[in-house]
């Protein structure tokens, strides 16, 4: 993973110069909320003490804080300049456990692991740029069997 400060975000290539974007329409740009990922890490330190873990290990595009992800298909996320919708919940892979042994099974309540968007208008980001939820229909938990 690269970290960047700054990129554009487009309705043909999702985040430009990840080869994922322009392949995948309804997962364009992957939002990951600090306070989720930090919930996540929580609970795994509960269980096993400290976990050490940045958060592109979880491999969003975006992460965002002090503000909360909507749980709903359809919601609108204005990042910068840019409009989002979105598609899915970004589910977690077996990679996360690679990670961290439990990091999925901890990601995957409350929609913990993130949100999965298609861009809606092109526009420029950066770090600090503004994040907002514009709408959210009614929103759904989906929780890990067992």
């Amino acid at each position: 993973m690269e970290l960047i400060t700054s990129g554009r975000l487009t309705t043909s290539a999702g985040l430009e110069g990840d080869h994922k974007g322009a392949k995948l329409s309804r997962r364009q740009v992957t939002i990951l909320a600090r306070e989720d990922w930090e919930a996540a890490l929580a609970e795994l330190r509960d269980l096993a003490g400290e976990v050490p873990l940045p958060w592109t290990a979880r491999r969003a595009n975006l992460l965002v804080e002090n503000v909360r992800l909507p749980r709903a298909v359809g919601a609108r996320i204005a990042v910068g300049e840019a409009e989002l919708e979105v598609t899915a919940q970004t589910v977690p892979c077996a990679r996360m456990d690679e990670a961290h042994p439990g990091l999925l099974k901890a990601l995957y309540p409350y929609w913990r692991g993130g949100v999965s968007c298609r861009v809606l208008n092109d526009g420029l980001i950066s770090i600090g740029a503004q994040v907002s939820v514009r709408s959210s229909p009614p929103e759904h938990t989906r929780r890990l069997p067992g």
